[in-house]
């Protein structure tokens, strides 16, 4: 567990003069350069941070087609998506680690041709093939304590506004485990493991950023016992697999559960729900639509009231098995549309129900 410190005892330096970075340039001479012609260096015990783009440019890692496909072909999985206009957009597991939107492809500040800008697939390798190649320029052994961090930015469930984060790191360790420890007032901490490679990437952002031309910036000051020549990468940070508390968002896990994951063919078929709001009808449909999936042989009516905000759907099937399984599917679809549905009616062959908007909480 490491001590406190003063705010004074770091300091963030941008690093300017940086020229346009394409395919192919050696990325290490071009950032020890500007460097010095800022009257700096870097120092032992200095951590560089690196916006993930000027790797992605030195990588030649433009795509040649729509974003869209950029993101299909960037993407492990998705986890949530939502109709903005006449797009849709996706929060998804990138090809390169985290959970992010759009699987981190962007379309801003990518150079002249403006062609889309994917991640690097593997960011904790080109963290440590870009420390290795300062140290070599620099003339320091593998062991010096030098720590590079590739940032990019990204938006964070329950908070408004992006952030930037680790998306690689070399030589810095990327957690700091106070488990084990005691806070102020001397109380057990069980839980406790700061994310500092994130911490770090999110104070260089300060001083560099899109629109100023600032691709890097240096940390200085950090804690000696920070540093690590075999930490593991920042990769390490995402949560996957049981820890993964959030693998779909909540109305795709309503969706999942009928059937109809996100980013799946039947879910463009059926509709995606759009971040603003939206016409009753059209939510009563894609519920409808959800909950006739895989339902052979069943069939709904619809009938929108929009004086009373509510719907009625009449359900039918060849056989009460069917029809109950219906009914049980549209209760849990409209779910996925905030909406509630109730039972006004029931007959041989058929059952008819009322959606409406559930009460908001």
């Amino acid at each position: 567990m490491t001590g406190p410190r003063r705010p004074d005892d770091i300091a963030i330096l941008p690093v300017a003069g940086v020229p346009e970075v394409v395919g192919g340039t050696d990325l290490a001479a071009v950032l020890v350069e500007a460097l010095g012609a800022g009257g700096s260096s870097l120092h032992p015990g200095d951590c560089l941070v690196v916006s993930s783009k000027v790797v992605s440019k030195m990588l030649g890692l433009t795509w040649d087609g729509s974003r869209e496909s950029a993101v299909a072909a960037q993407t492990v999985r998705v986890v949530a998506e939502r109709a903005v206009g006449d797009s849709v957009t996706q929060v998804v597991e990138a090809v390169a680690g985290p959970v992010m939107a759009a699987a981190g492809v962007d379309a801003s500040n990518t150079g002249p041709t403006g062609m889309p800008l994917l991640l690097p697939a593997d960011p904790d390798g080109e963290a440590r093939a870009l420390r290795s190649a300062l140290l070599d320029r620099l003339g320091r052994p593998d062991d010096a304590p030098l720590g590079v961090v590739l940032s990019d930015t990204a938006g964070r469930p329950w908070r408004v506004g992006v952030t930037d984060f680790a998306l690689g790191s070399a030589g810095l360790r990327p957690v700091d485990d106070l488990r084990g420890g005691v806070d102020h007032d001397g109380r057990a901490l069980s839980v406790t493991e700061r994310a500092l490679v994130d911490e770090v990437a999110a104070a260089a952002d300060l001083v560099k950023g899109k629109a100023d031309g600032i691709p890097a910036s240096v940390v200085r000051g950090l804690p000696p016992e920070w540093f690590d020549p075999d930490a593991p990468g920042a990769r390490s940070l995402v949560r996957t697999g049981p820890s993964d508390w959030f693998a779909h968002g909540h109305l795709e896990a309503v969706r999942s559960a009928l059937g109809v994951p996100p980013g799946s063919a039947d879910s463009d078929d059926i509709g995606v729900r759009s971040v603003r709001e939206e016409p009753l009808g059209d939510r009563v449909t894609r519920v409808v639509a959800l909950a006739l999936h895989g339902v052979e042989d069943g069939s709904a009516d619809i009938g929108v009231d929009p004086a009373s905000g509510s719907a009625e759907v009449s359900l039918g099937a060849p056989d009460d098995y069917d029809l109950g399984r219906l009914v049980v599917r549209v209760e849990v679809a409209a779910h996925a549309e905030d909406l509630r549905a109730t039972t006004l009616a029931r007959a041989l062959g058929s059952v008819t129900l009322r959606l409406a908007p559930r009460v908001a909480r």
